[in-house]
């Protein structure tokens, strides 16, 4: 299991985040035209007055070594149940692969802490974990990367988004 923690400055208050994190259009747009899933679906969003509830698929452009390819083969994807506590204001996840569902786990925490005038930094921990003899770790350390990697680009694109649209 590899734990981690990524930290990344988002030009804007706690509360404009949020808006945006929620922001379906936004999804949209980053998973599948910067990200560049070839799939990405908002399948459910329920808010109550003390959580969001927000259920995702996705199928990421994995970019891995081909041992990892190999196992989990073409059409690789994920369903993944995101909870934003509206008390807390934490956002927690897990990942539940179409594949091999009982090998790989993915959970994950997200929250947002204050940086300034029109500032704040985007805390993201999460857990990667793969149960594969003889490959667990190799899954588990590019799933680290790849992850990693997406979130320095969102972060990348969530600026963007708000210098162009506020």
């Amino acid at each position: 299991m590899r734990k981690f923690t990524i930290r990344h400055q988002i030009n804007c208050s706690p509360e404009r985040f949020w808006e945006i994190f929620l922001d379906r259009d936004f999804n949209e747009t980053l998973f599948r035209d910067d990200l560049r899933f070839p799939a990405f679906d908002i399948v459910e969003q329920t808010e109550t007055d003390d959580e969001i509830v927000r259920i995702v698929r996705g199928q990421p452009n994995m970019n891995m070594p081909k041992a990892v390819m190999k196992i989990l083969g073409e059409g690789f994807g994920y369903e993944e149940t995101g909870r934003l506590d509206r008390k807390t204001e934490r956002w927690s996840w897990t990942m539940k692969p179409n594949k091999l569902a009982d090998k790989l786990h993915n959970t994950g925490r997200l929250w947002i802490e204050p940086a300034g005038e029109g500032k704040c930094t985007r805390v993201v921990e999460m857990e990667s974990g793969a149960t594969i003899f003889g490959v667990g770790g190799l899954i588990e350390k590019t799933a680290e990367a790849e992850l990693r990697s997406g979130w320095d680009r969102s972060a990348v694109f969530m600026n963007e988004w708000i210098a162009d649209k506020g």
